[in-house]
């Protein structure tokens, strides 16, 4: 339903309402991306943003019930508190989660039956940064066409988004959502398969995954050797993001240390997961899509699995031979989420480490990956590294490999031309992909910086692996 408008107001009255418009109205470049929300603070997000935002959702999607959680960073429960006024002064009931993950704000939204979710989160954008998550009903993503471009034009418009103010009912703020159903369904995914006693290294970076861990541990056989556990806004280690090579050590050096079986790290919202095995070698996570599917593949026969065309033929290896039917999707979250519903998807995985899981609203969860890892470890009654080894032998890749340029457009093309006479398969799906029959790249741009990311991999072969990141990359190189 559409609530009724009124005067705007911050809480503080009309003259707060008037001194929040005009803050968040000043020139700035948008913060809106093309499925979410991020920028610097306070210079594209602040409180007065936040607010606005809030009042936006409510004006053009009127809710009647909006979940709304934020991460651990130092600035993100002031802004979930703009946005959850905003949304009560516009009529809206407001679930608060608190602070948790990401993926919290997905379960809960489809579980409450709230008509949207809004989660305060950075990520894994660096610490002068914050922004917002959003999905619709069901947990739905939500994208440019049915949401964020409307949003964004009002927001950044500087004109008045009335409220239901000083003269309506305001929306109700509910009590902070219970995690309980939320670890049960975690708990869920490993029902019916006998788990073996495991020590796991958990390195939460300081964000929002210890606590979940602490919650599971009760229903576990594992020994967990907690690394940066705690939630510390003030990320004394840094922001975490072990994409980063630099991130790894950390987890990498305590698995070796205390002997464990295997190391899991996460994101600051841990809607992605990554793995270390026993030796503390870092886990592409390419190789972990192939061994998700096939767990989830035996409990559904015959189902749907979506991997992303940067690196693919060690995923559709595994996925045909377990009897299931790989799709390539386009890399991100809302492409993702959206063909996971339409193909009915039992899994689908980024090698990002992005998880998304048909009985978790097709949503993905940082928290549901390794768990469905452990599974098959204890099925399979073999080490990460066991299970890996053979995978990384058939099918090496290079892993992603960042070029800065100038014109993105015009290397692509460079390349293509450059390759074009050997008569290669060509995909379009998701930049540029190219398959030689031995050999195949992806390359595509990045969507928020001037950035090539090059992907190869061959068949068996690591010379001509080597050779052949050697000589795109010089290509991309040539002016």
């Amino acid at each position: 339903m559409l609530h009724p408008a009124g005067i705007v107001s911050t809480g503080s009255g009309r003259a707060g309402g008037l001194r929040a418009r005009r803050e968040a109205g000043k020139a700035m470049s948008s913060p809106f991306k093309a499925y979410d929300v991020r920028g610097e603070i306070p210079g594209q997000i602040n409180v007065p943003f936040a607010y606005r935002l809030g009042q936006a959702v409510a004006a053009l999607r009127g809710p009647d019930r909006v979940v709304v959680g934020h991460d651990m960073r130092r600035d993100s429960p002031a802004l979930a508190a703009a946005l959850a006024q905003g949304l009560l002064d516009s009529g809206a009931d407001v679930l608060p989660a608190g602070m948790c993950g990401t993926e919290e704000v997905y379960f809960h939204t489809a579980a409450s039956g709230a008509d949207a979710g809004l989660m305060v989160t950075a990520s894994h954008n660096p610490e002068n940064y914050n922004g917002f998550k959003m999905v619709l009903k069901g947990a739905a993503a939500a994208t440019r066409d049915n949401a964020f471009d409307v949003i964004e034009r009002l927001v950044m418009s500087g004109e008045t988004i009335a409220s239901v103010g000083d003269y309506g009912a305001r929306g109700r703020l509910e009590r902070v959502l219970d995690r309980g159903p939320y670890i049960e369904r975690l708990v869920s995914q490993v029902a019916g398969t006998p788990l073996r006693p495991m020590k796991i290294v958990c390195h939460a970076g300081n964000g929002c995954a210890g606590p979940v861990i602490d919650l599971l541990e009760p229903y576990l056989p594992f020994e967990f050797v907690r690394i940066d556990h705690e939630p510390d806004p003030a990320l004394p280690n840094g922001i975490p993001n072990p994409l980063l090579p630099e991130k790894r050590s950390r987890a990498s050096e305590a698995v070796v240390a205390h002997g464990a079986d295997l190391g899991i790290a996460w994101d600051g919202d841990f809607d992605r997961c990554f793995l270390y095995d026993h030796t503390g070698r870092f886990i592409e996570g390419y190789y972990l899509v192939g061994l998700i599917a096939r767990a989830m593949l035996r409990k559904t026969p015959g189902g749907t699995i979506l991997h992303d065309p940067r690196l693919t033929w060690n995923t559709i290896d595994m996925v045909e031979a377990a009897g299931g039917v790989a799709r390539p999707c386009p890399t991100g979250h809302a492409f993702f989420k959206h063909r996971m519903r339409e193909e009915d998807a039992v899994y689908g995985g980024e090698m990002s480490a992005h998880h998304y899981f048909r009985d978790f609203s097709y949503c993905d969860s940082g928290m549901l990956a390794w768990l469905a890892v452990v599974a098959e470890l204890s099925a399979q009654g073999a080490s990460l590294a066991e299970l890996v080894e053979e995978r990384i032998a058939a099918f090496p890749c290079s892993g992603e490999i960042n070029f800065t340029v100038d014109d993105p457009a015009a290397a692509i093309a460079r390349v293509a031309d450059r390759y074009a006479p050997l008569n290669p398969d060509i995909d379009r799906l998701d930049g540029l992909g190219m398959d030689f029959g031995d050999w195949r790249f992806n390359l595509r741009a990045s969507n928020t910086e001037p950035l090539l990311r090059l992907n190869v991999e061959t068949r068996g072969d690591r010379r001509l692996l080597e050779a052949r990141v050697g000589e795109v990359g010089e290509f991309i190189g040539i002016a």
